[in-house]
């Protein structure tokens, strides 16, 4: 059973950063392009960014240049590092295996002073 555990949500301040981390099991990362999803409170659910298979990124406007998505295929897990968060940014983040569309459960992100 393919599953996608996401990890490493909380509270956090304005400014302040927060490391999210994905492990996959039951299936291998390392020919897969991994995305991250957030869905804030009555919004629809938007795209952050995505990695391909050799590391190459991309990301959508609300996550460039504060945004950083990393994959260790070793350990078949993906990360996305946040910095500079805003309260905006608060949100359920969910990591995706893209061609095959499986989900995670998501992890709380809430950025508040």
């Amino acid at each position: 059973q393919v599953q996608l555990v996401e990890s490493g949500g909380g509270l956090v301040q304005p400014g302040g950063s927060l490391r999210l981390s994905c492990a996959a099991s039951g299936i291998s990362i390392s020919p897969q392009a991994m995305e991250w999803y957030r869905q804030a409170p009555g919004k629809e659910r938007e795209w952050v960014g995505i990695i391909g298979v050799a590391g190459d990124t991309s990301y959508a406007n609300l996550a460039k240049g504060r945004f950083t998505i990393s994959r260790d295929n070793a350990k078949n897990t993906i990360t996305l590092q946040m910095n500079n968060l805003e309260i905006e940014d608060t949100a359920v983040y969910y990591c995706k295996i893209r061609v095959i569309g499986v989900w995670g459960q998501g992890t709380q992100v809430t950025v508040s002073s």
